[in-house]
């Protein structure tokens, strides 16, 4: 029994890193953060505005991330530029003020403020204002998720999803992925939860270990397929088995347990 479970999960992962493979190995596209086609171009161009998407990243915290990802851009519109010079000559009442006036960016705008200002003043003094520095000359993968963390309001969900992004979309290249994780957000949960890979309930540090487990030399190239499979088919309440590639692999598919229910895990958010 035990080892039959075990030879089906073996199959589940390579499925899954198959396909995460093929986008690794994919040449390099435009990559859409946002709905606006304006504010994609600021957060693509990692040559002139690499911290568009660092500061970005800043952002992306408890309102949904397109939203997030586009308060870059809404700053450009304000101010007429996003370089760096302009950034770092604001004062932190500045940045308030860009961020509350004339409509809040953030649900949060004092806190994200603050960490908005303190994340410009991190570029231009630690990496002279330069963000590429964080991810230039073939850095460990471990080095790269701990200078994001540097940031101030960026937690290892951010960290490592911003490691996975430069180098599964942007081909940044880095010394090895071993510390670029799974990004255990509500789909990515739902979908391990019903491939039998965790319990439904799982929490994130069991959901983390166990891809590093699974596929340790890069356990974040599974992070995109099950991320997909959770928004195009494996949906909380109504599922889409018959389109899924994993349907013949999947347990919950098979049992007739799918639309189960899913429940938040003890260290977790709930699932939606």
């Amino acid at each position: 029994m035990l080892a039959e479970k075990t030879m089906n999960e073996n199959l589940i992962r390579d499925r899954l890193v198959e396909h995460g493979q093929s986008l690794f190995s994919a040449p390099p596209e435009f990559v859409r953060f946002t709905q606006d086609d304006a504010a994609d171009r600021l957060l693509n161009d990692l040559t002139d505005h690499p911290h568009a998407f660092v500061l970005a990243s800043v952002m992306d915290r408890q309102i949904k991330a397109e939203r997030a990802w586009l308060i870059p851009y809404r700053f450009m519109e304000k101010l007429g530029s996003f370089s760096m010079g302009t950034l770092a000559r604001q004062s932190e009442r500045d940045i308030q003020r860009l961020m509350s006036d004339p409509e809040p960016l953030h649900r949060f705008v004092e806190t994200m403020s603050g960490f908005f200002f303190s994340a410009v003043r991190r570029i231009a003094d630690q990496y002279e204002s330069d963000a590429s520095c964080i991810w230039q000359d073939r850095p460990s993968s471990a080095t790269v998720v701990y200078r994001f963390l540097e940031f101030d309001g960026i937690g290892p969900k951010i960290a490592t999803m911003d490691a996975n992004i430069l180098v599964r979309e942007f081909k940044i290249e880095f010394a090895d992925h071993y510390s670029i994780d799974i990004s255990a957000d509500v789909h990515v949960r739902r979908v391990f939860g019903r491939l039998g890979l965790t319990p439904p309930n799982a929490t994130v540090d069991q959901l983390i270990f166990r891809a590093r487990g699974l596929h340790p030399e890069f356990p974040g190239l599974m992070d995109f397929p099950t991320w997909e499979i959770g928004r195009k088919w494996c949906r909380p309440k109504k599922t889409e088995c018959s389109g899924c590639y994993m349907k013949d692999l999947c347990p919950s598919a098979n049992d007739g347990t799918a639309n189960k229910p899913m429940h938040a895990s003890p260290n977790g958010a709930p699932d939606g």
